[in-house]
C-alpha cells in the first residue's frame, strides 16, 4: 500500500515486470536518500538492480569480497534502517546491489555485465546507467541508478522509464534524458518525471 507521502513516486511503481511495488518503493527511498545526503561530505552514485536476482547474479561478478556475504536474510532486509545504513556506508564502493523482489539485499559490489551494442541510450550517461540498461534488457529486473549529480533514474527493459530530481533548484530542460512525452509530480522539495 503506497502511504500518502508516496504519492509522488506513483507513476514510476508499474506492474508491468510484476515487481513487488513495496519493495522498489523501498529502493527508490533509499536512492532518494543517497542523492541528497551524499556521504562524508561528497555526493556518492550507486546502483540498485530489483528483483530476477537469479540472473541478474549469473550477469555479475563481484569487484570485491562482499561485505553482505554470510549475514542473514533477516539482517538484510531494505526496510530495516540499521541494513539501510549499511548500505550508505557500501554505497561509495565501486558496484551495484542486488536487491530481491522479496526485500533483501543479496550481494553487494557487483560488477554487471554490460552489452552496449543494441543499446540507444543517451549521451554523457556514465558506465554506470549504460551496465543499468543492459541488465534490465537481458532480465526482468529494474534498475535505480543514483547519479553523481544527485538525480535518481530508473531504468526498466533498456530505457529510462523515471528521473527523480531531489532538489527542485536542481531541474533544468538539460538535464531530462527521458524521450517523449512526460508528467511531472511534484511534492514539497522534490519533483518526480515520469514518461506517459
Amino acid at each position: 500500500m503506497i502511504k500518502k507521502k508516496d504519492k509522488v513516486f506513483k507513476n514510476i511503481l508499474t506492474k508491468r515486470r510484476n515487481i513487488d511495488l513495496d519493495t522498489l518503493l523501498h529502493v527508490i527511498r533509499l536512492a532518494v536518500e543517497i542523492a541528497r545526503e551524499g556521504r562524508e561530505g561528497r555526493k556518492i552514485g550507486t546502483m540498485f538492480i530489483v528483483s530476477d536476482e537469479d540472473k541478474t547474479l549469473k550477469n555479475s561478478r563481484n569487484l570485491i569480497l562482499d561485505p553482505l556475504k554470510g549475514h542473514s536474510r533477516k539482517e538484510k532486509i531494505i526496510s530495516d534502517s540499521n541494513l539501510r545504513e549499511t548500505v550508505k556506508e557500501l554505497a561509495q564502493l565501486d558496484g551495484a546491489f542486488i536487491v530481491s523482489d522479496s526485500g533483501f539485499v543479496v550481494s553487494a559490489c557487483r560488477y554487471i555485465n554490460s552489452d552496449a551494442g543494441q543499446m540507444d541510450f543517451p549521451l554523457g550517461l556514465g558506465a554506470r546507467h549504460m551496465a543499468a540498461a543492459s541488465i534490465t534488457k537481458k532480465t526482468n529486473a529494474v534498475a535505480v541508478v543514483v547519479s553523481e549529480s544527485s538525480i535518481v533514474r530508473i531504468i526498466d527493459d533498456g530505457e529510462i522509464v523515471s528521473e527523480i530530481v531531489p532538489e527542485l533548484w536542481m531541474l533544468n530542460e538539460s538535464s531530462l534524458h527521458l524521450k517523449g512525452d512526460y508528467s511531472e509530480n511534484t511534492q514539497e522539495d522534490m519533483k518526480v518525471i515520469s514518461k506517459k
